[in-house]
């Protein structure tokens, strides 16, 4: 009797059109996120690798050394479609859908029922374990993705903007965490190197709340502003958040604050000895 890995190996376009077909009818088939010729690369790429290492030994133990170039295409397909948006649902259905074939032709080519048993458990056990390291690898690519992210956001929503020349503005939105104040300082710090300026200005009108915890990254933002030789200003100081830093007994006694962005810029242009005049509509036809 032909072993199991040898008829899967001669079964191997019987599996592949059954496993493709089952999936071009699947009610997930995600056609919006790749097409049907890329998801039959795919597939023929995975069910290749695997017969091609498969072996009576290490359908018996799914930790060999021999299955690595399996799990290494696996893992490559579970970080692509992790960045392309599949579920995890998704991708463990694209593993199990191949599970599903071959149980298929095993059934339909072993007719000693006690044999049919005993190989399907070494199937079922070994492409449950792909379909775990599926899912894993599935997870740190997502996770990439959301890290790669979260890192795009915090730098857009940290734009450290030239106002004027020596001054920089940087409007603060959302929660100023300790990752966030470290971005802010790099920003702000490698601005005022590049552009000169000497006076640079927070403003936190788009932060909903202060707390002790963000009062102290505003001043380490302005200690290291000031050891660059700049003077910090911060704007957007409403009345809760005046009452709140007077409740909770923190120092910004030694730091100039105004209401609004226009108040500090005003007193940076002072600063500066610039002076900005309205001119008239005469002046202007003039």
């Amino acid at each position: 009797m032909a072993t199991t890995s040898a008829i899967l190996k001669k079964k191997k376009s019987v599996i592949f059109e059954r496993w493709m077909n089952n999936q071009l009818q699947s009610e997930i088939l995600r056609d919006d996120l790749m097409s049907n010729e890329d998801l039959r690369y795919q597939s023929e790429e995975l069910i290749d690798i695997l017969l091609a290492n498969l072996t009576e030994d290490n359908m018996s133990d799914t930790a060999a050394m021999s299955l690595d170039p399996v799990i290494e295409i696996l893992s490559g397909i579970a970080i692509t479609r992790a960045r392309q948006g599949f579920s995890p649902r998704e991708t463990g259905a694209f593993v199990l859908g191949l599970k599903e074939a071959i149980l298929d032709v095993l059934a339909t080519d072993i007719k000693d029922n006690g044999k049919l048993f005993e190989e399907s458990r070494k199937i079922n056990r070994l492409m449950d374990n792909l379909s775990i390291i599926s899912f894993e690898t599935f997870i740190k690519g997502r996770e990439e993705v959301i890290l790669r992210q979260t890192d795009e956001i915090a730098e857009i929503s940290t734009p450290v903007i030239q106002v004027w020349e020596g001054i920089l503005a940087l409007p603060i939105i959302g929660t100023l965490d300790s990752q966030r104040t470290q971005i802010v300082m790099e920003n702000l710090l490698q601005q005022i190197v590049e552009s000169g300026s000497s006076i640079a200005i927070l403003d936190i009108s788009g932060v909903p709340a202060v707390d002790s915890l963000v009062a102290q990254h505003l001043i380490k933002t302005i200690s290291a502003t000031r050891l660059m030789g700049a003077e910090c200003i911060i704007s957007g100081i409403r009345p809760e958040i005046a009452q709140t830093i007077v409740h909770l007994g923190i120092n910004l006694s030694g730091v100039v604050t105004k209401a609004t962005m226009a108040s500090a810029l005003s007193y940076a242009f002072a600063n500066t000895n610039l002076t900005v005049k309205k001119i008239s509509s005469e002046n202007k036809k003039s």
